[in-house]
């Protein structure tokens, strides 16, 4: 029996972030959706329109094979942890950076994670750390976006998509 988790995880534009995390054994689901803003069931719509929700991917993992400091070395290889509402050409505070724990165990990893980082740059982070407060999936359309779209815009560097395989 495996020891899944789950967390929240607001990478910029949630599409990329998405086909970042599937690739790695260890995820057993992904979602995209909207998190940590001020009102129920938010459209892409409204996001876009600064309605306060993070673009946010719902990861499911298995701690046996994916320990969680490990999928926060892979969160932090593909965003900018200094940038404030943008990630590549992405901008609005929907691209905010987020990780929203379930459990005091991820809040503790991600505190102590981030606080290294803090010491290595010489500089806060830019990355929220909190309780996730709700998450509302995305339409379908944006679900696996960039496996129905393989052209679509992706602001991680494909290299880093294909990150497991070249392991």
């Amino acid at each position: 029996m495996s020891r899944r988790e789950t967390v929240y995880l607001a990478g910029g534009c949630f599409w990329g972030t998405e086909k970042f995390f599937d690739q790695f054994d260890g995820v057993c689901e992904t979602e995209v959706g909207y998190a940590n803003g001020p009102t129920p069931n938010p459209s892409y719509r409204d996001v876009c329109a600064d309605a306060g929700h993070a673009e946010t991917v719902k990861i499911v993992f298995d701690l046996d094979k994916l320990p969680f400091p490990v999928l926060l070395q892979h969160y932090f290889l593909v965003i900018d942890p200094l940038s404030v509402n943008r990630q590549g050409h992405d901008e609005g505070i929907q691209y905010r950076t987020g990780i929203y724990y379930t459990n005091e165990l991820q809040k503790a990893a991600a505190l102590g994670y981030a606080a290294a980082l803090e010491v290595q740059l010489g500089q806060k982070i830019a990355v929220e750390i909190l309780p996730l407060e709700n998450f509302y999936p995305a339409e379908e359309y944006h679900q696996k976006y960039l496996d129905k779209n393989p052209g679509g815009y992706c602001h991680i560097p494909a290299s880093l998509l294909e990150l497991e395989k070249k392991a």
